[in-house]
């Protein structure tokens, strides 16, 4: 299950327990409405209460990620698996954003606020 929030130029994400594909087409439409009407947004994905992920959000990730390489400006991953945090760093190979992982909400939360 995911939770999504939204403020001017910024989605922020929040998954709890395990991240399914109909969460991840939700967070896409979410970012194709933003980027069409604000253009490149932030990301604030917080992931410390996911579970798991199923194949096909892996998938889908790697196909979105692909073709949205200059959406994002910055993206913070809030995380405190190794693991997770390893694939949000191979994940950055295909998008043009500059990418940071934070164990704090408030420490991501704060980079995202700051001049970019």
């Amino acid at each position: 299950m995911i939770v999504t929030d939204h403020q001017s130029h910024r989605i922020s994400v929040s998954v709890f327990g395990e991240f399914s594909l109909a969460d991840y087409k939700e967070f896409e439409e979410l970012v194709n409405f933003k980027v069409k009407f604000e253009g490149p947004v932030d990301l604030l994905f917080d992931l410390r209460k996911m579970a798991d992920f199923t194949l096909d959000v892996a998938w889908e990730e790697l196909k979105f990620s692909r073709s949205h390489a200059n959406n994002f400006e910055r993206i913070a991953v809030v995380m405190d698996s190794q693991w997770v945090t390893w694939t949000a760093w191979l994940s950055q190979i295909f998008v043009n954003a500059n990418m940071r992982v934070f164990s704090d909400a408030d420490d991501a939360a704060a980079w995202l606020g700051e001049p970019a």
